[in-house]
């Protein structure tokens, strides 16, 4: 297919969108985490997996922020993650 004079392929296309790192995916428990996320959480000896709620991953996950170093990535995923929370779990 031709798009702008350039020659794509769709199927190159579609695999890009769906190997996308920042893409959520549902991980079980309610716990949904893209792989950039799963990155960061591994990076500070965070095991999504012995978690049985996105609630008790993101009292985990504050309980790290809490030290005194700044960890600017980990703060990111945490309010990515409680906005999910609140979106998916808040009685509006």
């Amino acid at each position: 297919m031709k798009v702008n004079g350039k020659n794509l392929d769709i199927g190159e296309l579609t695999k890009e969108v769906y190997n996308d790192k920042n893409m959520i995916k549902m991980l079980g428990n309610g716990i949904y985490l893209s792989d950039n996320q799963i990155e960061v959480l591994k990076r500070y000896n965070i095991d999504y997996k012995n978690f049985n709620s996105l609630q008790s991953l993101i009292f985990k996950i504050e309980e790290v922020l809490n030290e005194e170093v700044v960890k600017e990535d980990l703060e990111e995923v945490s309010r990515s993650l409680a906005e999910l929370n609140y979106y998916n779990n808040t009685n509006k």
